[in-house]
């Protein structure tokens, strides 16, 4: 399988600041879902595209290892790795703050029918060609 690497770019908010003044350990969870859909569109397959084939992609698994926490005003870059496509999607992502790399986190989504909800262990086509002819 080819190897996908995409960056994405995210300054850190007031709002997602905790009582400590450094960000809520659940908001990493919206930076790496803001960039795995910039993953997906960078692959001119969005989750949109998924659900005109009549699949979606839930998160199944979802680990994340804090390193170093990032504060206000802070531009992250939230690097997205394709490891595995069949038979589930395999992402490893790691946010950097400057050249600190602050988190390590990976997840796993199933392919699932959209409308009877059976795991599906192959990717849909339209999923691979994108995987193929990225560049």
């Amino acid at each position: 399988m080819k190897k996908i690497v995409t960056k994405y770019q995210i300054k850190v908010q007031f709002y997602d600041l905790d009582p400590m003044n450094i960000v809520w350990h659940g908001n990493y969870v919206k930076y790496i879902e803001a960039a795995r859909c910039d993953f997906f569109e960078k692959l001119n397959y969005t989750y949109k595209d998924m659900y005109k084939d009549g699949i979606m992609y839930p998160i199944a698994k979802m680990d994340l290892k804090y390193i170093k926490s990032a504060k206000f005003g802070d531009k992250l870059t939230v690097e997205c790795i394709l490891k595995e496509l069949e038979p589930a999607i395999l992402i490893k992502y790691n946010i950097y703050s400057g050249r600190d790399k602050i988190l390590t986190a990976s997840t796993m989504q199933m392919a699932v029918n959209a409308k009877n909800g059976e795991t599906l262990y192959n990717a849909p086509k339209r999923l691979i060609e994108a995987v193929n002819n990225y560049e």
